[in-house]
């Protein structure tokens, strides 16, 4: 048997990982050396504001009904990646929380924590399951809902798990101002998707570049707001390291639980990977502009820097399992 080559979409999407991998990097390195400041921060907010609003409703005008329908024949399915998401990975987060509290800055142990408390994401799952020949409709469907979820079931899980909201503020208020954020746009957008759905479906590298656009500006402002109030004093190389290894061994637990489960539940092979490409991610489009809403801005720089670790650890691990998935689903003289 030959060994097939690197299927075209998969060594596309870990090209491109890579270079958004560089481009967040470089966000922080500009942030650090070049920190915005008084007008021209108050500008980047209002900016980044706008191209979250535009990121959530383009992806509201992307998702189709008749892909909602078909997915949500799967039931079960949708029940265990939300388990797995809002259940699962809190728990774990908790655990992972108070063992890093040990040696990690509070900020950096907290971070551990939110980004278990994040939906899934939407785009790489449904691409993975692609990859990996898996149940598209039922992971387009799981992942989309968990992202909806997520804007109510977030802010209710940080403020019942870490005790903060709303930069301190009540849960409700805190669901309010993301609900005008981040839902809003997204309703409008599937609601306007008859009239600007096919102009998105001819030019789909616009939401790509809208999604990671908006992803670097808000990383940029906050790691600018963190700059300023000393963030890199507070934060060693050593416990960069460390909170890597973390989630590492935290992404090795939840992809070995999500497809262990699949498994024990008499999932078909295709259901098994929409579960454990949809059950294992956590959304950084979502979850760096709820914690914007959540957490005062100076803190935000901190919170975020293990969910943008555990974001490209989960992108090129599932890469491989992709792969893997995909190669073992081709027939033996292929």
């Amino acid at each position: 048997m030959t060994v097939s080559p690197r299927p075209p979409l998969l060594r596309r999407l870990t090209a491109s990982i890579d270079g958004y991998s560089m481009l967040l990097i470089a966000t922080v390195v500009v942030a650090t050396l070049l920190p915005c400041r008084g007008r021209t921060a108050d500008g980047f907010a209002l900016l980044t504001q706008a191209a979250i609003a535009l990121l959530f409703f383009l992806h509201g005008a992307k998702l189709s009904r008749a892909a909602i329908v078909a997915g949500l024949t799967a039931w079960r399915l949708h029940l265990v990646v939300f388990a797995a998401t809002f259940l699962m990975f809190p728990l774990l987060g908790l655990g992972v929380e108070w063992g890093s509290s040990w040696f990690l800055s509070p900020a950096l142990a907290q971070g551990l924590l939110f980004l278990t408390l994040l939906p899934s994401t939407v785009q790489s799952s449904i691409a993975f399951t692609a990859i990996a020949r898996g149940n598209v409709p039922a992971a387009v469907c799981s992942a989309s809902l968990s992202n909806i979820a997520g804007i109510f079931i977030t802010p209710v899980l940080v403020a019942l798990l870490m005790g903060v909201s709303a930069s301190g503020g009540d849960s409700l208020a805190a669901i309010e101002e993301i609900a005008l954020q981040l839902l809003l746009p997204f309703v409008v957008g599937h609601l306007a998707r008859p009239l600007v759905g096919g102009f998105i479906e001819r030019h789909k590298p616009l939401v790509s570049t809208v999604d990671r656009g908006s992803i670097l500006l808000v990383v940029y402002t906050a790691f600018s707001a963190a700059v300023i109030e000393g963030l890199w004093h507070r934060v060693p190389v050593w416990q960069l390291v460390l909170v890597t290894a973390v989630c590492c061994v935290l992404l090795a637990v939840v992809l070995f639980a999500t497809r262990t489960l699949a498994r024990r539940l008499g999932f078909s092979r295709a259901d098994e990977i929409a579960i454990v490409f949809c059950g294992s991610k956590k959304s950084l489009a979502s979850g760096v502009p709820m914690a914007g809403v959540l957490f005062p801005a100076a803190q935000v720089g901190a919170l975020i820097l293990p969910l943008m670790i555990f974001h490209q650890l989960q992108l090129l691990a599932c890469a491989v399992i992709a792969r893997r998935y995909a190669e073992a689903d081709l027939p033996a003289d292929a």
